[in-house]
């Protein structure tokens, strides 16, 4: 780099951008403990007492009560804002944060609480993050979910993905659909579709290095929308599903991807759709990070 750039070295990388880099032998670890520590530090939750989780299982945000006085939308979008960033190393917080970040525009005292839950999480878990080690497999493949209705106020659907190169995690999504679906089949295929295009976008990243990637496994636990996505018999039944999510047909027949069943006891994505209770939710934690060993 220094050949085709004008930069000095200054030695070995530490710290990028808020990212604290621990550099190994045998890999490298990515995580932001001390900016972890600066959030709870500056919202005055270093004191606190931890918490398990990032979010309560059965939290009802989203469901709208007179009895819920208003917070302060500054203070709210600060503490959302720190967290946002949080997640480019963690994605245990993911589905909690863009959760709370969808009420921004007129936050609640039990938003608020939501966030403090966060908080109290990463007070018990501050040095989680991403390793990368050296060696191993080149594969690409990638996991699909969706959380039919999930939305407690208008029922949209949660859909998430993330995707896995060599065995180690380097992409993930989480985001509410635009559009309400009538069927779990459809909430999975729109959420199968999501993933569809980032996973095509990688190859493309990929192929510029000279790395070729086709029929990129997308695992995901509905068998229909397996059956729909490879089965052309079937397509007169999707006629409810809007022809936009319908790309990922065309993605299968020219072997660029190919959705496999996987069980949902295993399925990663499901820890970016939705909240857990204590065991469920380290299982999915220590699964992505097995596969990161």
């Amino acid at each position: 780099m220094k050949g085709t750039f004008k930069m000095s070295a200054m030695g070995e990388m530490n710290f990028f951008l808020g990212l604290q880099v621990e550099q190994k032998k045998d890999g490298f670890f990515i995580h932001q403990t001390k900016y972890a520590q600066d959030i709870l530090k500056r919202f005055g939750m270093e004191d606190t007492s931890p918490m398990d989780t990032p979010m309560q299982k059965n939290h009802q945000l989203g469901l709208f009560s007179f009895n819920d006085p208003e917070v302060d939308p500054t203070h709210y979008r600060a503490m959302i804002g720190s967290l946002m960033y949080l997640t480019a190393s963690r994605v245990d917080i993911m589905f909690a944060v863009c959760l709370c970040a969808r009420y921004q525009s007129c936050p609640r005292e039990s938003h608020m609480k939501a966030v403090k839950q966060i908080l109290r999480y990463l007070k018990g878990q501050p040095v989680l993050g991403l390793w990368y080690s050296f060696g191993g497999d080149f594969e690409f493949m990638a996991y699909t979910d969706a959380y039919y209705g999930g939305c407690n106020y208008d029922r949209k659907l949660t859909s998430s993905g993330c995707q896995f190169l060599g065995g180690r995690l380097v992409s993930w999504q989480c985001k509410k659909q635009t559009s309400v679906a009538i069927s779990s089949c459809e909430a999975e295929y729109m959420a199968a579709g999501g993933c569809c295009s980032q996973v095509l976008w990688i190859q493309q990243e990929l192929h510029d290095y000279g790395q070729n990637f086709l029929c990129t496994p997308i695992k995901i636990d509905n068998e229909s929308t397996i059956s729909i996505t490879n089965n052309s018999v079937k397509h007169s039944r999707t006629k409810h599903i809007d022809t936009r999510f319908h790309f990922i047909r065309d993605c299968a027949e020219k072997k660029l991807i190919v959705l496999e069943k996987v069980l949902s006891d295993f399925h990663l994505a499901d820890l970016f759709t939705k909240a857990f209770d204590r065991t469920r939710f380290k299982l999915l934690v220590q699964l992505i990070r097995m596969r990161n060993l």
